[in-house]
């Protein structure tokens, strides 16, 4: 194979492609490496990032990096310079290299070079390593060494490296901190070397001690060299000096801030602001009152626009923390001044109405955190001057398409969005101001509105069916072109159309938006219009659009895809058209739908592919199937009470059974049964919760609403029906507790709220049917019973069956009729997390065992790859790995400890030694600690690595089957049932002493039962028998 074959197989292979294994592709790029040409040499060695990216494990990497090395010493300074960029790129995988003092002894042999340019490689090299290599001392001597160097490059390579090993060995940053400021202090370095010493400072953060001193010294040179350069690079370090060390944070705001007032130099006032910025992103609990007041006076007497600009960024940085907070709060003296607050709020609504649109927007971000944080300063004056400003940037920014003024546009609806939310007040007049707007303005800023609009409506419903006609006139007009910004247009129009009609759209409004379709929209926008109206609940319209897409597809897999959406689609429309008190309707309804999402679920598993498996969609179908299946058993067995009342021996049956809730028939035993499938779909919903990792927010919430449902139906069952002191609905009390963020949610709790009070009336008013139940057992064996009283009790009961199981049918009717919601994670994965893992020992074959002896333990070594998409961390990240190791036999050898042939065998009825502490199997002599292994750790990934031991007892002969499962831990503390799932086959083996034993007591059996037998001798009483 040539090079060109190996970088094939280390692109991503597509479906169906087979990939090299780790082996050959090392081996492909190792020719290349031993190449003659050095054209081969230098393309070997730039493949290998995406060789450590595809295949991540120690093994590998170890080789790879050592071959490597071995080009390093032995190549040219090209060469050693690709393998610098190598190490550098694969900065992450360098802690995985095994044999580290091999691979720095190649390197190292390098520094001794009479070549400058190859000393200073090297000592770059070694600077790239210094993670794995901080405390090696050979590499700080020559570090000291190179920095007296006369070669320009050399000196340059050396402070890389110094910096690079400060950052991560306190003692090197100890011992060389005194070279360098002698360096930087003497008169015989140039000024150009001096600023390239001067960042190294900001790693000199070890100890207290330590950059105490740093700062001292960077304190001296900002004073002893006032140039424009010096001081922006002293500056810096001390910004980042002083985040590192977190106790002078306090002093450096001061000084940055003295900066900006008194020095003239817009530069160093630039490099201020970008500072004061940071600092105010990194530690915004450390601005006193007085650093915030003098920021806003430094901006209230700036002339210069572009400063201004920045003083304003770190002020609404700052309005969206807790400094806010302590700017307005009294101080403990007293009261404050009247000037100070006002000096905020002044800066503020001045810049609002500023010519620059970047100001503006800064300007109302400010007005609108200091309005929600803040209510007790003049809440209603700074009200109407967000809105004013706002309203004031919505007509300037609408009508321009330029980039700056869309993001002015948008930062000033976001701070709009953000203000309603705590004012609702509001709402109304800010919906009429951007509906008017919108006749007029650009298509870019509409799409803008219309985000803003869908937000709004999203936080008030009531607001939805005010807008909706202003809505369907904008969307009859909308379309004129084929342009992106159009097509964009047609979407974001149609989902504040589909939030404002609250899932409930009129034959109008599907006709407008059809024909709009037809007429301009592309089928990707159809098909992001049908997602949206999935997720809004409009299943007849997207049912509609899905099956027009279906063959404007060129792929089966696509074909299948639509086809699936389409059938989902159409089953949740059977759904919504159920009427209240039709019990007969509803077991047509669930019929068809599920005939729907039978069809469904098989095209969605015909969608599938390796790469896509849509695992998370099909178990979420089926659930909902499942879900669908067992409410109709559920109104069967309710509507079963008026066809098959209860026999006339059912009072003896709950006699003699013990269950008094047998005198109800066999419909106590079916709702029972319905209880207990509903909780196993609670718990089946909660399973596919924890597995959905990568999921977003809004489908999670989606997963967690569908468990609550089947946990009230259980709830219901239990409480009105089984047993009413044992009946809980422990959830329900958080789930109420949040605020609805979507129009799903909010009618789901509307649904759950009615249910429990239906349930709390119907308790208060009849007791449940358990109760009479008892009361008539009570009766009968008191013998206090007669006919009329147990007749009397007897048809209680069947009057409050019938009413608990009108109760319930209404209550699987008000949660049918609210459309299933079809979230962001069903059609779009935003975030990829994916684990693995790689087991050592390995077998030689899949299907061989690893042998073991049974009187030594096998450790078992787990390492693991985190792998990420586009988005590593979007919506969670991994905090920890959770390793769960489990044991299980298979099958028993037939050389065991088992009584019957063996060691014990022999030793039976004679002096058997039991090991202290551990208990036997009477039946077969086996130690009950040795059945099994259950071991659980967690391990934190560096670098996305991971790797962990453990030691396994298989003491048992046979077979046994080792499971390692995986799971991940997020920064909440959440654990999720992620995956993967990995397997080991290990054959437990007689030790040979025990063997050897074994054959010596079965040859003494064997040469004792060949000896001839004596006579029994008679005895006295022989003649007599």
């Amino acid at each position: 194979m040539s090079l060109s074959t190996a970088r094939s197989f280390l692109s991503e292979a597509g479906y169906g492609e087979q990939e090299l294994d780790a082996n050959s592709a090392l081996m492909e790029l190792d020719k290349g490496l031993r190449s003659g040409k050095l054209g081969e040499q230098c393309e070997a060695v730039v493949l290998f990032p995406k060789l450590f990216q595809k295949y991540p494990f120690p093994i590998l990497i170890n080789s790879a990096f050592l071959k490597l090395a071995d080009i390093f010493r032995l190549g040219n300074n090209f060469l050693r310079l690709c393998v610098l960029k190598v190490t550098q790129q694969s900065e992450k995988h360098l802690e995985k290299i095994l044999n580290v003092d091999e691979f720095v002894k190649r390197i190292f042999s390098v520094i001794h070079s009479n070549d400058p340019v190859a000393r200073a490689i090297t000592l770059r090299m070694l600077g790239s390593m210094a993670s794995i290599i901080p405390e090696r001392k050979s590499a700080h001597h020559s570090i000291r060494q190179s920095l007296d160097s006369h070669d320009n490059v050399e000196v340059e390579a050396a402070i890389f490296a110094a910096a690079s090993f400060s950052a991560q060995s306190k003692d090197f940053a100890a011992g060389i901190c005194n070279k360098i400021s002698e360096m930087i202090q003497g008169l015989d370095t140039p000024v150009d070397l001096k600023l390239k010493l001067i960042p190294t400072l900001q790693h000199m953060h070890h100890d207290a001690d330590l950059a105490s001193g740093s700062r001292e010294l960077l304190q001296q040179l900002v004073t002893s060299y006032p140039s424009t350069e010096m001081v922006i690079v002293t500056l810096h370090t001390f910004t980042l000096l002083a985040t590192s060390s977190l106790i002078h944070i306090p002093k450096q705001i001061q000084l940055l801030l003295s900066y900006l007032r008194e020095d003239p130099r817009r530069a160093v006032k630039r490099l201020s602001i970008q500072d004061l910025k940071l600092l105010a992103k990194k530690a915004p609990h450390l601005w006193t009152r007085e650093n915030t007041q003098t920021l806003c006076e430094c901006a209230l007497s700036i002339p210069y626009n572009s400063l201004k600009l920045g003083m304003l960024s770190v002020l609404s940085t700052l309005s969206g923390t807790i400094a806010i907070k302590q700017y307005f709060s009294l101080p403990a003296g007293g009261a404050s001044a009247p000037s100070r607050p006002t000096d905020l709020v002044r800066l503020a609504q001045e810049s609002c109405y500023h010519s620059n649109l970047a100001v503006a927007a800064h300007g109302v971000t400010v007005l609108s955190n200091i309005a929600i944080s803040c209510p007790e300063k003049d809440v209603l004056q700074l009200e109407q001057d967000t809105v004013l400003g706002v309203e004031s940037l919505l007509v300037i920014c609408s009508q321009d398409d330029s980039p700056s003024a869309q993001s002015t546009l948008k930062t000033a609806l976001t701070s709009l969005v953000r203000l309603l939310k705590s004012r609702p007040h509001l709402s109304q007049p800010a919906v009429e101001v951007l509906l008017c707007q919108l006749r007029c303005a650009r298509d870019p800023a509409r799409v803008l509105m219309c985000h803003a609009l869908a937000a709004i409506a999203m936080q008030m419903p009531v607001l939805g069916e005010g807008m909706l006609g202003d809505l369907v006139d904008l969307y009859r007009l909308a379309g004129r072109a084929t342009s992106d910004k159009q097509q964009e247009l047609l979407v974001t129009l149609a989902t504040v159309v589909f939030v404002a009609s609250q899932s409930s759209l009129s034959a109008e409004v599907k006709t407008v938006i059809k024909q709009q379709l037809e007429e301009v929209a592309n089928g990707w926008t159809v098909y992001r219009i049908a997602r949206q109206a999935s997720r809004m609940g409009c299943h007849e319209l997207c049912s509609e659009l899905y099956q027009s897409l279906r063959t404007r597809v060129a792929s089966e897999h696509f074909y299948f895809w639509l086809n699936s959406l389409k059938e989902f689609s159409q089953a949740e429309h059977c759904l919504s058209r159920l009427e209240d008190g039709n019990y007969s309707g509803v077991m047509t309804a669930i019929a068809e739908a599920l005939r729907s999402y039978q069809k469904g679920i098989a095209s969605l598993t015909a969608a599938s592919t390796p790469l896509s498996p849509l695992a998370f969609q099909c178990e979420f179908v089926k659930l909902r199937i499942a879900m669908l299946q067992a409410l109709s058993q559920l109104i069967c067995t309710c509507n079963s009470l008026k066809t098959s009342p209860p026999p006339a021996i059912a009072t003896t049956i709950a006699l003699s059974s013990g269950n008094e809730l047998q005198r109800c028939g066999r419909i106590s035993t079916q709702m029972k049964v319905s209880m207990d499938e509903f909780r196993n779909l609670a718990s089946r919903y909660a399973d596919l919760y924890q597995s959905s990792f990568d999921a977003d927010s809004a489908t999670l919430r989606n997963v967690e609403l569908q468990q609550q449902s089947c946990l009230l139906i259980s709830y219901v069952i239990e409480a009105l029906i089984l047993d009413p002191h044992t009946a809980s609905f422990p959830d329900y009390g958080a789930v109420g507790s949040e605020q609805a963020e979507s129009e799903y949610e909010r009618r789901l709790m509307s649904v759950f709220n009615h249910v429990l009070e239906e349930v709390e009336s119907l308790s208060r008013k009849h007791p449940p049917v358990s109760y009479l139940v008892r009361k008539q057992a009570a009766f009968q064996l008191g013998g206090r019973a007669t006919s009329c009283s147990e007749k009397g009790v007897q048809g209680g009961a069947g009057v409050v069956f019938g009413i608990d199981g009108s109760c319930l049918c209404d209550a699987v009717i008000a949660l049918l009729k609210v459309p299933l919601s079809f979230q962001r994670y069903f059609f779009q994965k935003l975030q990829s997390t994916s684990i693995k893992l790689a087991l050592s020992p390995s077998p030689r074959s899949p299907t061989e065992p690893i042998p073991v002896q049974n009187n030594q333990q096998l450790t078992l070594k787990v390492e693991g790859v985190v792998q990420h998409g586009s988005a590593p961390g979007l919506f969670r990240k991994i905090q920890s790995v959770c390793l769960n190791v489990s044991s299980t036999l298979q099958g028993k050898s037939g050389q065991d400890y088992k009584g019957g042939g063996g060691v014990d065998a022999g030793l039976s009825g004679q002096d058997s030694w039991t090991p202290p502490g551990m208990g036997f199997d009477v039946k077969h002599q086996i130690p009950l600690e040795a059945k099994t292994n259950e071991i659980e750790r967690r391990v934190e990934p560096h670098n996305d690595y991971f790797s962990t031991q453990f030691l396994l007892n298989f003491s048992i002969l046979g077979t046994h089957t080792v499971t390692v499962e995986t799971s991940v831990v997020d920064g909440s503390g959440i654990e999720w049932k992620t995956g993967p799932k990995s397997t080991l086959s290990i054959k437990s083996l007689e030790d040979p002493y025990s063997q050897q034993l074994r054959h010596q007591l079965q040859q003494q059996q064997q040469s004792q039962q060949a000896l001839p037998q004596p006579a029994p001798q008679r005895s006295v009483y022989a003649r007599f028998q």
